[in-house]
């Protein structure tokens, strides 16, 4: 029984080659014949650019009820999260769905976020946040966009903000104390009102 539901015999009407089980001798004439035709390269061209998925590289997708722990995530140019992942990465995009969740430290161009991220996050280019999407941590991004919903919580800075927040607390060179040295010394001390 099993053996005729995986080799049906064949029936005198019926069309099928044999050495191609179950499959129509008659489908393979038009695409022989359409090869033979002469091809338009610049026409074929146009049709495999629109034909060819606009992301490209390597793709990694942690499905849902999938869990990813401990790791560090390498050599992927973009990461979709429907399940759980706890690791680092640095990548091009990552892309947390809703219902997935990315605990750990992440440094990126873009982050679109559907779902949860929670810890050190920089979003080199852009970050974001649909109206399911919950970000928390430390957050460090080029560009942002949160939809209402979207939620975002921790320390969030522009990273123009963090590289001048780093700059200015950098030890002064000079022996004698700038203006702005002695400025922020009296706002450490209180004594300096804005």
């Amino acid at each position: 029984m099993l053996k005729n539901f995986m080799h049906p015999s064949p029936t005198p009407s019926d069309t099928r080659t044999p050495g191609r089980s179950g499959v129509d001798s008659h489908r393979f004439k038009d695409t022989l014949a359409d090869s033979a035709r002469p091809v338009d390269k610049a026409a074929s061209a146009a049709a495999a650019a629109q034909a060819a998925p606009k992301e490209d590289g390597n793709k990694l997708i942690v499905g849902p009820n999938i869990k990813l722990k401990g790791s560090e995530i390498t050599d992927c140019e973009i990461l979709v999260v429907e399940g759980r992942v706890e690791a680092s990465m640095n990548s091009r995009d990552i892309r947390i769905a809703e219902g997935g969740v990315f605990s750990g430290k992440a440094e990126i161009d873009v982050a679109e976020v559907r779902g949860h991220f929670q810890g050190e996050l920089t979003a080199r280019k852009r970050l974001v946040v649909y109206a399911t999407g919950k970000v928390s941590g430390v957050i460090r991004y080029g560009a942002m966009s949160v939809e209402e919903g979207g939620i975002i919580s921790g320390d969030v800075a522009t990273l123009s903000t963090a590289s001048n927040k780093v700059s200015t607390l950098a030890p002064h060179t000079s022996s004698e104390p700038s203006q702005s040295d002695a400025s922020n010394m009296e706002l450490a001390r209180g004594k300096r009102q804005l």
